[in-house]
Parts: structure tokens; C-alpha cells; sequence
């Protein structure tokens, strides 16, 4: 694979980790600027509602501009979000930090992964989005956990100076090393936005948007859960944060090939695993190995269902393949949002962090009846698969 690919993957480790990060940093980050878990729980809301509003508006502004022009550009977004986190003197600073560093997100992976299959022979081109969106993976297994056990150790904001770092070392790579792509035409943003009148993106959109809220209503208070709940110290909160990325990328994996061979099977299956096991965890939570396993078997089915996903979007969005590949980074995003929202009001109205768990399971059962309606099991995976005409 080509350097210019492996620099993406390190800018997508970048942005993946100064989103997931700030979730084993809660605890730290709310008794540091005076606000409860929940407030800043927040934190996780506004950054990914700054995706999925600004991922169209990012992708607009920066059609006209050549892919590579495009993608220093929002880097340098990403740099300033991240610079202005780390100086944030309060908590309304912090948040609109958050915002302004959430803007590259959603245009930065639908243009990055544009750019690398273009980088690349055609029967290497899924190969190297793969691998492009393995930094974000790994973001999970090594950027969460040692972005938890820094911010811990040197203070919050010591996370989000590493992370403007690597960015600033993703920057220079970019305009070093990503090659300017001559035959470049302009997007017609007419034609893609005409592309989306079909029920099928929608509905695909939809499960995307449940199955983030989901995954997200569990993910962003599992270390409080752990903390207050399992008893797991600071530094167990890190190698659980480990474990669970090691969970994602195994989920990965396994979706992937589950996914090329039955796709609707996949996702129906994956849903029921959610519900099942997050419904489990408000009663194993309370006990360390168990919550240890379940929480490992949770991560597992919860990515599984992300190459689904992602091949479900482009099945029906072909005639649109810059914005939808934008939109469905927006979807998970606002799924984020939603899924921060309602556990952090679960906790707000006193119901008691193992309710968490139970939200999530609600949440992704409302993502099973979406999939069984967009997936008719007499008709096969292509229910709804776009009209060849």
C-alpha cells in the first residue's frame, strides 16, 4: 500500500480517537470544570451533532476545491478544534471546541476514502478504504485507551495536545506525500442530491442512525458504569477501554465477512445480539469478570454491523457516492448524539447508570424493526434494491 494511504489511516486515527476519547475522560473532565456526568456527557452530543449537521455543508464547501487542497484544509480545521480543546479554560469553551473540531469529520472521510481508492489499482480499491478506515479501529484499540491513561495521569487536556500533535504530523504528511489527482472532475452536486429520493438510503440511513444511538447510549458512559457501578479503578476503566477495542476490531472482522454473504441476515442478527447482551450487562455490570466479558461481547456484535451498514448505504446510493458515503458518516454521528442524550437522561432523571444498558437494548430493537422493514425475509436481501432503470 502506498504512503499517501497509510498517512490517511493516521489522519483517521487522529479523528477517531479525539472523538472516542473524551468518553473515558468523563469522570475527569466533569469534576475538573465543575459539571455533572451527564453535562458532560454533552460533550459527546454537541461534537457529533457538529458531524452530522456540518458533514453536508463541509461537503458542499469544499467540492469545488481539488480532493487534495480539500483534505489539508480540513486538517487544519481538525488541528484548531483540537488546539482550542486543549486550552479551554471552561466548560462552554470545551463544547464549542468540540463543534469546531467535529466540522472536518463526516467531508474528511467521505473525500479520504475517495481518495484512496483512487490511490490504488481497482481490484486493491476496497483493500485500501479498508485500510484507511482501520486508523479509525485503531483509534478504539490504542488512541481511546492511551488518549484515558495520559488524560488521567497529566490531566485532560494533556489527551487533546498529543492529539493536536499527530494531527499536525498527519498535515504535513498530507501536503508531503498526497499525490494531486489531475484527472479530477467536478461534482455535480445537483445530480447527487437528486440521487436520494429513493425510500431504500433513507431506511438505510435510519438503522445507521438507531444502531450509533444505540451503541453510543452504552459507550458513552461506560466508564462511569465501570467506576461507580463494577467498582473498576481508573486504571482498569483503560484496559477495559482496551478490551473493548480489541472487541471492535474482532466485530469488524467478522461483519465484513458475514456481510458478504448475506447482508440483511447480517444486519437483523447483529441487532438482536445488541439487544440481547446490552440487556444482559445492567445485571452482569454489577460483578467484574462478568462485566468484562459481556462488555467484550457487546463491542463484538456492535461493530459487526458496521461494514453492513456502510455496504447497505452505497448499495442504494451508487448515483451518489460522495454524498452519500458523507451522509452515512453524518448518520452515525447524529445516532452518536441520540444515543448520548438518552443514557445521559437516564441518568439525569434518576433511574440509575445500569439503566443505561436497557436504553440501548431498547434502541436497538427500534434498529431491528427498521431492518426487518427495509429487508422482506420472503423476498431476499434486495427488497429494496434500486430499480435498474
Amino acid at each position: 500500500m502506498p504512503l499517501p494511504l497509510l498517512i490517511l489511516a493516521l489522519s483517521a486515527f487522529a479523528i477517531g480517537t479525539t472523538e472516542f476519547v473524551i468518553m473515558g475522560l468523563l469522570p475527569e473532565v466533569a469534576l475538573d470544570l465543575g459539571v455533572s456526568i451527564p453535562g458532560a456527557g454533552w460533550l459527546v452530543t454537541g461534537y457529533a451533532l457538529g458531524v452530522a449537521i456540518g458533514a453536508p455543508f463541509m461537503a458542499l464547501a469544499t467540492a469545488r476545491l481539488p480532493r487534495k487542497a480539500a483534505l489539508v484544509t480540513l486538517m487544519g480545521v481538525f488541528i484548531i478544534g483540537n488546539l482550542l480543546c486543549a486550552v479551554a479554560s471552561d466548560y462552554d469553551l470545551l463544547m464549542f471546541a468540540r463543534v469546531v473540531t467535529a466540522l472536518c469529520h463526516g467531508a474528511f472521510f467521505g473525500i479520504g476514502s475517495v481518495v484512496a481508492a483512487s490511490l490504488v489499482p481497482a481490484n486493491r480499491r476496497a483493500s485500501a478504504v479498508a485500510l484507511m478506515f482501520t486508523g479509525l479501529t485503531l483509534a478504539n484499540v490504542l488512541g481511546v485507551p492511551l488518549g484515558t491513561a495520559l488524560g488521567q495521569v497529566a490531566g485532560w487536556r494533556s489527551t487533546f495536545w498529543a492529539v493536536t500533535a499527530i494531527g499536525v504530523i498527519a498535515l504535513i504528511g498530507l501536503v508531503r506525500f498526497l499525490p494531486l489527482q489531475r484527472d479530477e472532475q467536478a461534482v455535480d452536486m445537483r445530480a447527487e442530491l437528486a440521487a436520494l429520493k429513493g425510500v431504500g438510503i433513507w431506511l438505510s440511513l435510519g438503522m445507521t442512525v438507531l444502531f450509533s444511538a444505540s451503541m453510543f447510549a452504552l459507550f458513552t458512559y461506560v466508564a462511569p458504569l465501570l467506576g461507580d457501578v463494577t467498582g473498576v479503578s481508573p486504571r482498569g476503566v483503560t484496559w477495559t477501554l482496551l478490551l473493548i477495542g480489541l472487541g471492535l476490531t474482532l466485530g469488524n472482522i467478522i461483519g465484513g465477512k458475514l456481510a458478504d454473504r448475506r447482508l440483511g441476515a447480517t444486519l437483523i442478527g447483529v441487532f438482536v445480539a445488541m439487544a440481547v447482551v446490552s440487556t444482559a450487562l445492567s445485571w452482569t455490570s454489577r460483578a467484574l469478570i462478568p462485566a468484562e466479558i459481556t462488555l467484550f461481547l457487546w463491542a463484538t456484535a456492535a461493530f459487526a454491523a458496521v461494514p453492513a451498514l456502510q455496504v447497505n448505504v452505497v448499495t442504494y446510493g451508487k448515483a451518489a457516492p460522495n454524498l452519500v458515503s458523507t451522509l452515512n458518516i453524518g448518520a452515525f454521528n447524529l445516532g452518536n448524539a441520540l444515543g448520548a442524550w438518552v443514557g445521559g437522561s437516564v441518568i439525569a432523571h434518576g433511574l440509575g447508570l445500569t439503566r443505561v444498558p436497557l436504553a440501548a437494548a431498547a434502541l436497538a430493537v427500534l434498529a431491528l424493526i427498521v431492518t426487518l422493514i427495509a429487508f422482506n425475509p420472503r423476498g431476499g436481501d434486495a427488497a429494496l434494491a434500486p430499480a435498474s432503470h
